[in-house]
């Protein structure tokens, strides 16, 4: 069987949650399979790091597909490919699907909080050569939509998922916290479509470390960081609640004096950083709160480790793969309330209400200073993260495909 994913997400160089899930799937599965054929498609040469992921297996191969524009390579280019030559099975593990692909196509759709909380988004236009093709697009896509889409990302979120829900065979939610979203929100969906496999992490990478403290102080040096400090790790942005962290930690000083922890934000900007950049301002918190980017994923695990406390105060999330991470880092760890982070994490983690500074600094001043709680967490989330792992992810995937 000849089996195609779409890996343009899998060969960014700045990978967050949905990308690495593209990428250690495809790595899992070329460790998995060796009697079916792949074919990665790519709107950009694979990269050094995606080839090694499948050196080893000789029934992976890329298909650069060149396409001359700036956006709608899936529509585009890979439609044209469904037209031309396509795979037995086509599976999209992190974006929408081409206009055309094969009766057995699957499409993991990670979360649908756009639905919910439009307000936490940013249309962003597509990105054109010149403003007047870019209104030639929109024309285009406003004619054939019917008046009901633009080009721009939030309703290329809307019709794409629609689109996919549609004409998938299959679906696969991350969570059973998505899937009970997708049959709540769009009710016309079967509900034997969608299919829960859960995230896993690089069980290899995220551990607890012994024995590395030059290692460990090169890496902090390296980013500009000194412990103690508690730890973020995602998009810095309205959906994950970043600027009601950075308000709780201010509260939190304030209160404390005693407590002389950093804040560290490990990740890209994203819609609202400006908004949190004017609160750091606002609080004269420019020493205190670090954010030193994107960070490469072979340093996170040692600034992991080092850290008092992991905080992840989302407002929305279809998994949550760091806070898998940072249990597996022996981390304690304080979470939002939601419904899908306690099927994550279980009882390993300390819940707050996301809705309510007070209560996230009341959390951080408790996850820092209470010892038999710290130690119980650590031990909780240790045994916790043995029910997730990326080999496990691919096998449950596996195992769909050839269901289809």
């Amino acid at each position: 069987m000849i089996i195609g994913i779409d890996a343009s997400r899998a060969n960014l160089i700045h990978k967050t949650g949905t990308e690495w899930y593209s990428f250690y799937l495809i790595k899992n599965l070329a460790a998995i399979d060796k009697t079916n054929i792949y074919w990665l498609y790519l709107n950009k040469p694979a990269r050094s790091e995606l080839i090694e992921a499948v050196r080893d297996n000789p029934n992976f191969s890329f298909k650069f597909l060149k396409w001359p524009f700036f956006s709608f390579w899936t529509l585009g280019r890979l439609t044209l490919e469904m037209l031309w030559c396509r795979p037995d099975v086509l599976f999209v593990p992190a974006h929408t699907l081409p206009l055309f692909s094969p009766r057995r196509t699957l499409n993991t759709i990670h979360d649908i909080a756009f639905v919910r909380a439009h307000n936490l988004y940013r249309a962003v236009e597509a990105k054109t050569s010149s403003a007047g093709t870019r209104r030639l697009i929109n024309f285009f896509v406003k004619l054939l939509t019917l008046g009901r889409y633009r080009s721009d990302s939030v309703d290329y979120l809307y019709w794409s998922t629609a689109f996919a829900l549609r004409h998938a065979r299959k679906i696969i939610a991350v969570s059973e916290f998505t899937r009970q979203d997708i049959l709540n929100l769009y009710p016309k969906t079967p509900a034997d479509k969608v299919v829960v496999i859960h995230n896993g992490y690089n069980n290899e990478l995220y551990r607890r470390l012994q024995a590395t403290p030059d290692k460990t102080a090169a890496v902090l040096d390296k980013y500009a960081l000194e412990a103690p400090y508690f730890l973020y790790v995602g998009r810095l942005e309205k959906k994950k609640n970043i600027s009601a962290l950075v308000e709780a930690f201010a509260s939190l000083k304030e209160n404390h004096p005693e407590i002389k922890a950093k804040l560290v934000l490990i990740g890209d900007a994203g819609f609202g950083y400006d908004e949190i950049r004017y609160i750091i301002e606002e609080f004269n918190l420019n020493r205190k709160v670090i954010m030193p980017g994107w960070v490469a994923e072979e340093d996170m695990p040692y600034i992991m480790n080092a850290a008092a406390a992991f905080i992840f105060p989302s407002k929305h999330e279809g998994f949550g793969i760091p806070v898998l991470q940072a249990l597996a880092c022996g981390i304690p760890t304080a979470v939002s309330d939601l419904p899908v982070l306690r099927e994550v994490a279980g009882d390993a983690v300390l819940y707050f209400n996301q809705n309510d500074k007070h209560l996230l600094a009341e959390a951080m001043e408790k996850i820092l200073t209470d010892e038999d709680l710290r130690k119980t967490l650590v031990i909780r989330g240790l045994d916790r993260v043995k029910k997730f792992s990326w080999r496990k992810c691919a096998e449950e995937t596996l195992a769909l495909i050839e269901n289809l």
